[in-house]
């Protein structure tokens, strides 16, 4: 028997999983998104870290290479610890609802729950590196990865929203096929093979994750409104800011991600398989 699962087996495991979730009491599921948030926020903040400090005139697109190659480790720690993400529940959820396996009701408390425990988690990431001077070394002239991260938060605010929507789409488009890839071996090894390709393609792409950026640009709006690195010379100016973090990029970029994550994945492969339905809810 082979240890790969096939795509319709696949397709089941979602569906339970997204019935399991939906069987979680409030705290648990609101912990375990914050810790998911908190994940994802440490692998995004390694990424800054790694790539940061190289130069794009003298390492041209690998630099994209390298940030996308290390940020996949916050999304392993989610598959491998357990915890909850938004991203991920975005086909879960719908391919339980579509299976008729849960309730609307159920569906929109999970989601709701795992956005905002994520958004928790990730900020207090956020806020950890910077009180930790993780970015803000004294001994870094110019406090490069500081500008960097700064850098990073003024762009993802500057999309325009249908932009900043279809790289959302297009980004747990990706997410969710690489959770969907994961599922079909039972062992860490292979779970870890399997998912890291898509995430570090979507991540090199430049493509928006929700939850990535709960964590990128706050640590931005800390660090920005830090008097040192205001007086700091050469280093980039903060012109993000928290409206703009809410409406420029969380709002098109949740939306994005969950078309991205239920259609794309959840609906496809439901679709296509035509299971049988089990009500459940």
């Amino acid at each position: 028997m082979s240890v790969v699962k096939s795509s319709a087996e696949i397709m089941e495991l979602s569906i339970e999983a997204g019935v399991g979730k939906s069987k979680l009491s409030l705290k648990s599921q609101f912990l375990l998104a914050i810790l998911a948030g908190a994940y994802i926020g440490l692998g995004s903040i390694l990424a800054i870290k790694v790539a940061g400090g190289m130069k794009p005139e003298i390492w041209g697109t690998f630099v994209r290479l390298v940030f996308g190659g290390v940020f996949p480790v916050g999304l392993l720690m989610v598959l491998l610890a357990g915890a909850d993400l938004f991203t991920g529940d975005c086909h879960f959820m719908t391919g339980a609802l579509a299976h008729k396996r849960i309730n609307f009701a159920k569906f929109l408390r999970v989601l709701a729950i795992s956005l905002i425990g994520n958004f928790i988690g990730s900020v207090i990431v956020a806020w950890l590196t910077y009180k930790g001077t993780l970015l803000m070394d004294g001994s870094d002239a110019g406090r490069p990865l500081a500008s960097y991260a700064v850098a990073i938060a003024n762009s993802k605010c500057g999309l325009a929203f249908d932009v900043a929507f279809y790289r959302g789409v297009m980004c747990n488009w990706l997410v969710c096929l690489a959770i969907y890839m994961a599922l079909s071996s039972s062992d860490g090894v292979s779970k870890a093979i399997l998912m890291w390709p898509p995430i570090t393609a979507f991540v090199a792409l430049g493509m928006e994750h929700s939850v990535a950026n709960m964590t990128f640009v706050p640590l931005a709006l800390f660090i920005g409104s830090d008097a040192v690195y205001q007086a700091t010379a050469n280093a980039a100016v903060l012109t993000a800011t928290w409206p703009t973090l809410m409406i420029n990029n969380l709002i098109p970029v949740v939306l994005g991600n969950y078309v991205g994550g239920a259609l794309f994945v959840a609906m496809f492969y439901y679709w296509s398989h035509n299971l049988k339905t089990k009500r459940t809810a």
